[in-house]
């Protein structure tokens, strides 16, 4: 059965994330949104996966959604020799649903 998946991802992963789809042999259609408080950018992907492709489609998408930063408490050069130590953070992710697809054509 086809399934449809809709992937809301921050648009700064976003590219990376359709650029690995794209390179694995999938599509996708996207729209740009903005939610929150901040209203901060993302965009929408929507696709239709066969069943036996869509664990490789998540996989995707969970590989390229976030990125690591490095995160100090101080901007100063001498931060490392006061004994602090910069931490790598993870930003983005994806919220992602799938639903079965009981009908799909293309005219």
């Amino acid at each position: 059965m086809t399934k449809m998946v809709m992937t809301v991802v921050f648009r700064d992963q976003a590219s990376r994330v359709l650029e690995a789809l794209v390179e694995a042999g999938h599509t996708a259609t996207f729209s740009e949104s903005r939610s929150g408080v901040l209203r901060q950018a993302q965009l929408t992907f929507f696709m239709a996966v066969e069943e036996q492709d869509l664990d490789k489609v998540l996989n995707i998408i969970r590989e390229n959604c976030r990125t690591q930063v490095e995160v100090s408490s101080t901007e100063t050069p001498s931060a490392h020799s006061l004994g602090l130590v910069p931490v790598t953070a993870d930003l983005g992710g994806a919220v992602v649903f799938i639903w079965d697809l009981e009908r799909f054509e293309t005219f």
